[in-house]
């Protein structure tokens, strides 16, 4: 097996004799042990193998890439003539550039090699606790891997990183059956370092299989109106989505942002505070390399309400002459707020509990609709039932500011850290 560091050197060497004036290779050796439950039943165990490797190659101004799958000497330069192809017929740009010259650094996380013991025996006992507090829940996939990456970084500025990573990830869908009826199927993933936590004390998997079971019987909301929305962890990723896309390249370079003259402005509600922090010991599936090239760091996004930076990559910096952010965002850190769930929910007077949103992508704007799904009906402070598909719409940039509350509680997914978030003036239709 070809080793990816010297496939990374062979790389910009091929790059460089090719042509190109300034030249990146990426090489990532991905290997995967996975674990497989389907319909309540381990199936499967296997372990596989990839190679990804990005060539960049910036000739006379112009930029080509390409991404192929094999790493030997021969793939590798036939990639490298395929970039320098793409340059050539590609239209200059001043702003295309690699990272500048940096310290080399070696990062690593995790383990650097599976348990299959305990990854068989964990999922073992996750079926057989689902099976035994849970008798109406039927698991329907469920996904437990270990997954080590080992990525090299260089470029013709002598940037020269490498990275190994070790992680286990936990995936599973379920939904749940009684007389007849069925529940909306719901599921949730957790990245792990480790396999000392039974899985299903890990992220949200205990909360979402208990509520999936409460959720084969379900009430209509009455008429339409406007309330509060409480917005568990497992959707608020899809919250913040809208903030993410308008604070990177595509929006900014455009002009098509509506933060594009936010910053160090109010964006949000002061009790928001958002991060991003992809090398911190929280998140154990972050990176440590940007897509650029550079070292990545930890960065604020929100600070009380005030955005603190905008996603730009080195080319969105050059395009904008705004700077370039230290990371590519994500491992997003929430954090936490100085009421607890019982008491946001004693304070809603009607509103929603939201645990699924689905829905298209709003607009540039932050205009949403779309069905609140395995979510609960909340009435003069108390959770009442859970619903049966019901409508939601509002403005995703008027929900930020119009945050009132986050919790103290938070999930930590091992990708993500996230509190319950109450927003008000949503507006809610129902039958």
């Amino acid at each position: 097996m070809t080793d990816p560091r010297r496939s990374s050197e062979y790389g910009l060497n091929a790059l460089l004799k090719a042509g190109a004036d300034k030249a990146q290779c990426q090489v990532t050796r991905i290997e995967k042990h996975e674990l497989n439950v389907i319909s309540g039943e381990m199936s499967l165990l296997r372990t596989t193998f990839d190679t990804q490797v990005k060539l960049i190659a910036i000739k006379d101004g112009k930029k080509g890439s390409t991404t192929i799958n094999k790493s030997d000497p021969d793939s590798v330069s036939r990639g490298a003539a395929e970039a320098l192809a793409i340059a050539e017929a590609s239209v200059p740009d001043e702003a295309n550039d690699i990272a500048e010259g940096q310290p080399a650094a070696r990062f690593v996380s995790g383990s650097e090699s599976p348990d299959r013991d305990s990854m068989h025996y964990r999922m073992k006992e996750l079926l057989e606790t689902a099976r035994e507090r849970y008798p109406t829940l039927l698991m329907l996939q469920a996904f437990l891997d270990f997954t080590r990456e080992d990525t090299y970084v260089v470029n013709s500025n002598g940037v020269d990183f490498s990275a190994v990573k070790g992680v286990y990830r936990c995936t599973a869908v379920f939904s749940a059956k009684e007389e007849g009826k069925v529940s909306s199927f719901n599921g949730t993933s957790v990245a792990i370092r480790d396999l000392d936590t039974p899985l299903i004390d890990c992220g949200s998997l205990r909360r979402l299989m208990r509520e999936t079971t409460e959720q084969i019987h379900t009430c209509h909301v009455s008429g339409k109106f406007t309330g509060d929305v409480i917005i568990a962890p497992d959707c608020l990723g899809d919250m913040l989505a809208f903030l993410d896309d308008s604070i990177r390249d595509r929006a900014l370079i455009s002009g098509t942002s509506v933060y594009r003259d936010s910053l160090d402005q109010l964006v949000a509600s002061p009790v928001l505070s958002l991060h991003s922090r992809p090398v911190s010991g929280e998140i154990c599936n972050g990176y440590f390399i940007t897509s650029d090239g550079y070292s990545a760091q930890n960065s604020t996004i929100v600070d009380r309400g005030l955005l603190k930076t905008f996603l730009l990559s080195l080319y969105g910096s050059k395009k904008t002459g705004k700077a370039r952010a230290v990371n590519d965002g994500g491992a997003y850190v929430v954090d936490p707020g100085e009421t607890t769930l019982d008491e946001i929910v004693k304070s809603v007077d009607r509103g929603l509990l939201l645990v699924r949103f689905s829905g298209g992508n709003p607009n540039e704007n932050g205009d949403f609709s779309g069905v609140a799904k395995n979510s609960y009906f909340i009435e003069n402070g108390q959770v009442k039932y859970p619903i049966s598909e019901t409508m939601i719409s509002g403005n995703l940039a008027e929900c930020y500011r119009n945050i009132r509350s986050v919790s103290r509680e938070r999930v930590n997914y091992g990708y993500a850290v996230f509190p319950w978030v109450a927003v008000s003036g949503v507006t809610i239709l129902g039958k």
